[in-house]
């Protein structure tokens, strides 16, 4: 079944605190929600990092024992410029990352630690729509994400956890979905975009073997064009969409 089109993008609510953003690889928030992620923490909230893996996989010419700390070093480079300090990592293997407990159980877990409001995650789908196909390892993350917010707010799932000290949390409100094909809600990039653009160019080493065009270009280039083709449904003005659910 087609999911129907969603003609105007409504704000995000901006009656929360505190976020956490769950994904699957360093850059992968970079990739088009920083500039949100900029304006939100301008705003006073508080925002946590937490990725699946260092993305120790995703170059060709480094060897993952190599490529993953020099990863999360970007990756903690890049939080920075949009006003995140906290950045944590939870070791799944990059690239063969597996849906199932275990990855629910460390997103519930990072959730009950942080307490968030809002979670924010990566387009959880096959495509990114149309024939664009989506990766195993953001399909698994975006999924589990989704299911951990449920978990993290009742005792008898992961009971371990409460034996760990990290009681259960229900406050999540929302999971916001960055990369989807059928947005519902933005956020104004205009404050934000120049910092995205800064935050995604900390994956220099990255962008230099995706494109042999100049880093800056390529950054700036892809993020404002998104931002301006969302901004066509939200008033004009340059933004970053979500597909927002509510719990």
């Amino acid at each position: 079944m087609t999911e129907p089109t969603i003609t105007q993008l409504q704000p995000m609510p901006d009656d929360w605190q505190r976020a956490l953003a769950v994904v699957a690889h360093p850059d992968d928030l970079e990739y088009g929600c920083s500039a949100a992620i900029a304006a939100w923490t301008d705003a006073g909230r508080e925002v946590t990092y937490v990725l699946a893996t260092r993305g120790e996989a995703g170059i060709d010419t480094l060897e993952p024992a190599k490529c993953g700390p020099l990863r999360e070093r970007e990756q903690r480079a890049s939080a920075a410029v949009v006003g995140v300090s906290a950045v944590e990592f939870l070791d799944h293997e990059d690239g063969v990352i597996e849906y199932g407990l275990a990855l629910r159980r460390d997103i519930a877990a990072a959730i009950r630690r942080h307490r968030p409001e809002l979670v924010i995650t990566l387009n959880h789908r096959d495509t990114w729509g149309g024939v664009a196909w989506n990766t195993p390892d953001h399909v698994a993350v975006g999924r589990a994400t989704l299911d951990a917010a449920g978990d993290a707010g009742n005792r008898w799932i992961f009971p371990e956890l409460g034996e760990q000290g990290l009681e259960p949390w229900n406050g999540v409100r929302w999971v916001a979905v960055a990369g989807s094909s059928s947005p519902t809600h933005a956020v104004d990039a205009t404050a934000g975009l120049e910092r995205g653009v800064r935050s995604l160019l900390e994956h220099r080493t990255y962008i230099e073997v995706l494109t042999d065009e100049d880093p800056e270009t390529y950054a700036r280039s892809f993020l404002t064009g998104n931002a301006a083709a969302t901004g066509e449904r939200f008033g004009g003005k340059p933004a970053v969409a979500f597909e927002l659910f509510s719990r």
